[in-house]
């Protein structure tokens, strides 16, 4: 969680707006009401993620608009923290005894960074023993968020193994793909 992290709970509340849609721009009010803070704590917390280069703003008509700085040193680093602590990861993550005994969970690259992706393209890999009714829940209400469609494909560990193993073409376009690990590690994964 980012308050884990930042002792300022505006400032964690502005970020997870920002990393819930790191693509929008939000004006001062709508961060208001979205964080339901003071108008001066968001003010505030504004000016400083402004300082530090984490946020740009630009003005427009006569409002003021705010966006993440994807001129940040840890612009992408900041996305990655998102995917896990806001939307579908975050709920993984929440759930996790719930979903089931999980080896490994990644969000690819793309979905994290909401870039347009190909149809067949694998948003969610989960490798382990999954209760299947309790994930396609979470997913079911991210993709009411999002409104976009999240492919997600479930394997138990031997299924996994094997595949990989044989080199299987679906498995291998995951594994070359970027990703945001959620549970297990990278290297083991890809080993």
């Amino acid at each position: 969680m980012l308050s884990d992290l930042i002792t300022s709970k505006s400032r964690t509340k502005l970020l997870n707006v920002f990393l819930a849609s790191p693509f929008e721009m939000y004006h001062v009010r709508e961060l208001v009401r979205r964080t339901k803070d003071e108008i001066n704590a968001v003010r505030r917390e504004l000016a400083f993620l402004e300082k530090q280069s984490i946020l740009v703003k630009e003005p427009r008509a006569n409002r003021i608009y705010y966006s993440l700085s994807k001129n940040y040193p840890f612009y992408y680093d900041l996305l990655k923290l998102g995917a896990k602590t806001v939307g579908l990861g975050n709920e993984i993550l929440k759930n996790r005894v719930k979903i089931g005994k999980i080896k490994y969970a990644m969000l690819s690259g793309k979905f994290a960074r909401r870039i347009k992706k190909a149809p067949e393209d694998v948003d969610v890999l989960i490798v382990g023993t999954v209760v299947l009714p309790e994930l396609a829940l979470l997913v079911r209400d991210e993709e009411k968020r999002l409104n976009t469609e999240i492919n997600y494909t479930v394997m138990s560990e031997e299924e996994f193994a094997f595949r990989k193993k044989k080199r299987d073409p679906f498995i291998l376009s995951i594994l070359i793909g970027s990703r945001v690990m959620l549970v297990g590690d990278e290297e083991s994964m890809l080993a």
